[in-house]
């Protein structure tokens, strides 16, 4: 029997007909990672809100899911409020690996900063592996990110990380992050075989609606379009929400282009737009490799990226898409005119470039992979 145990701070909510249900595109990777393992436990948070959106549910009951407080934040309360914690927490981790023989903790979270530790010197006999998510080259970090890197660079388990690096530890693997099942590779192909650049175009956005993620970088450039090239763009759909969403749709009122702003979706409608827009705007400060840039990458959504963290490795310029070299409005506004002056030849080649191929994305291929460099190591 391989039993997997799970730690991450992936959020939980109760949906009204009574199932757990968790942030879709984690419960996606968990539900595919049946195909290697018997049964799995995760240990993660749970919220008291309502269920947003972009959740789903398990696939089997040979998932468990194990609730821990919802903690963590930006402010000096919420650390303490994750230290306050960490007995309790520890006990349940404790208490969930005990019929696991396999671990995965999801990295860099808060409860990283004891979790990490535990597992490194109290349960060295476990195998497993740390998925570092973020970015493993991030300047500036949280202190609590930089501890967690530290420790996961001195040691000798597995840890799955982002990118290829000249000096990257032997015991850190470069891992793409998968986020594609086998159907939606397939359907990709045909959407990508039958989209051309049709004037005007449809854009979009998918992450949380903030300045980190270049939300005010992108409303800049497009109010800096001249109503010539306004027209050349029919909708920019933004997905995502946050505290602050408010105020950017007021923002967005008076821009030429429409912005609609979608707040959570579920994974199928978000594919949906990915199938029908041209181009993926994320001009985010710093990122792993999101996940949505592979997931626009199939339907033939041409990425608009900013060039941080392993992004450069997958996205090259002017080949399978564009690159921003600055964070600054100019440098979206340069980007977005540079896609209004392609030709519909020129696009699909973007598109349809073999430099990266999707099923690399797939879950059938991180298993692959997790069995061969992971669960026989």
């Amino acid at each position: 029997m391989k039993n997997l145990t799970i730690i991450s701070h992936t959020e939980h909510y109760l949906r009204e007909d009574g199932v757990i249900v968790g942030l879709v595109s984690t419960i996606t990777e968990i539900n595919e990672l049946l195909n290697i393992f018997d049964t799995i436990t995760h240990v993660a948070m749970f919220h008291s809100d309502t269920a947003p959106l972009n959740t789903a549910a398990y696939s089997s009951n040979r998932i468990k899911f194990v609730p821990i407080p919802a903690l963590g934040g930006p402010n000096f309360a919420d650390k303490l409020s994750v230290l306050f914690n960490a007995p309790s927490i520890l006990k349940t981790v404790h208490r969930s690996l005990k019929n696991a023989n396999f671990f995965q903790f999801r990295a860099p979270t808060g409860i990283g900063v004891f979790i990490i530790p535990y597992l490194l010197f109290f349960r060295r006999k476990h195998k497993g592996w740390f998925k570092y998510a973020g970015n493993w080259k991030q300047q500036h970090a949280p202190i609590g990110y930089r501890f967690q890197r530290w420790l996961l660079t001195h040691q000798d388990k597995i840890v799955t990380i982002n990118g290829v690096w000249e000096d990257q530890p032997k015991q850190c693997l470069s891992f793409e992050n998968p986020c594609l099942l086998s159907e939606e590779i397939k359907n990709g192909i045909t959407i990508r075989d039958h989209k051309n650049l049709t004037f005007p175009l449809e854009l979009c956005f998918v992450g949380r609606i903030e300045p980190e993620k270049g939300i005010d970088l992108i409303l800049e450039a497009l109010g800096a379009l001249k109503a010539h090239e306004a027209s050349k763009i029919s909708v920019v759909h933004f997905i995502g929400t946050s505290d602050q969403i408010n105020s950017y749709i007021e923002r967005a009122k008076s821009l030429a282009v429409t912005c609609r702003f979608h707040g959570m979706l579920s994974r199928s409608k978000v594919h949906a737009i990915y199938a029908k827009a041209h181009a993926i705007l994320l001009p985010s400060k710093s990122e792993g490799f999101p996940k949505v840039i592979a997931e626009a990458l199939n339907y033939g959504c041409l990425p608009i990226v900013a060039n941080v963290s392993s992004i450069g490795q997958v996205i090259t310029d002017g080949k399978n898409g564009f690159l921003l070299e600055k964070n600054s409005p100019n440098e979206v506004h340069n980007q977005l005119l540079r896609l209004l002056s392609l030709t519909s030849k020129a696009y699909r080649l973007l598109i349809h470039n073999n430099h990266v191929s999707p099923e690399i994305f797939s879950y059938y291929h991180y298993n692959k992979r997790l069995m061969r460099c992971v669960m026989n190591n």
